[in-house]
């Protein structure tokens, strides 16, 4: 594990005019509550959400068929985190792309490994309701490989795009949580979705095994 995935830092932070953002918006959003009372929230939008399926984004879940099973986490550098993440492979949804050719795409692109097929597919769900209208798929997908000894996996090439540095990791899923607080541990910053699925995937097995 390295101790950094690059050696991005922030250089300062300024207010953004509404009128100079290409990616976001922000919403002025009048509302009556419950007790008929009028209010105002304020909000962050994408402004760029495919209009066709409603949808802004899809996070993978690559189930990779070694013994045991893994996936692929993703390190990258986020400047509103000011660290480096360690997430699940995700990316915005193009107007012409389903949710699982997105899923497919973004798989392909960021790790290199490509999926074969869908094994489940979330409704659409909100990240940060309070602050933002951005929402997402969970996309989980299986990847073949040619060997079933996750130490000896090949890893394909990436087709990142110019610009992005992302460092990928294989991990077996029943060490997730275990790998995750090791992260932490080190002072990356782990994305809530990842952490939340992480600590649901061990605490089924718990329960499973009758370890509570």
């Amino acid at each position: 594990m390295s101790s950094s995935s690059s050696k991005a830092t922030i250089l300062s932070k300024e207010t953004l005019l509404a009128d100079q953002a290409k990616w976001l918006k922000l919403e002025k959003i009048n509302w009556r509550d419950e007790d008929g009372k009028d209010r105002v929230w304020e909000a962050a939008s994408r402004s760029t959400r495919a209009e066709k399926s409603g949808l802004d984004a899809v996070a993978i879940l690559a189930v990779i068929e070694t013994e045991p099973r893994s996936t692929v986490l993703i390190e990258q550098f986020r400047p509103p985190a000011g660290g480096v993440c360690i997430e699940l492979p995700a990316g915005l949804v193009d107007e012409s792309e389903s949710p699982k050719d997105a899923a497919f795409r973004e798989l392909e692109e960021e790790t290199g490994f490509k999926a074969e097929k869908v094994l489940e597919e979330t409704p659409i769900v909100v990240c940060d309701p309070g602050m933002t209208t951005a929402n997402m798929k969970l996309m989980v997908v299986s990847v073949s490989s040619s060997t079933k000894d996750v130490d000896k996996l090949e890893i394909p090439k990436q087709r990142l795009e110019a610009g992005e540095h992302i460092k990928r990791r294989i991990v077996v899923l029943d060490e997730l949580e275990k790998v995750l607080k090791s992260y932490d541990e080190q002072g990356f910053i782990i994305d809530a979705r990842l952490s939340h699925f992480a600590g649901g995937y061990a605490l089924a097995r718990k329960l499973r095994e009758k370890a509570y």
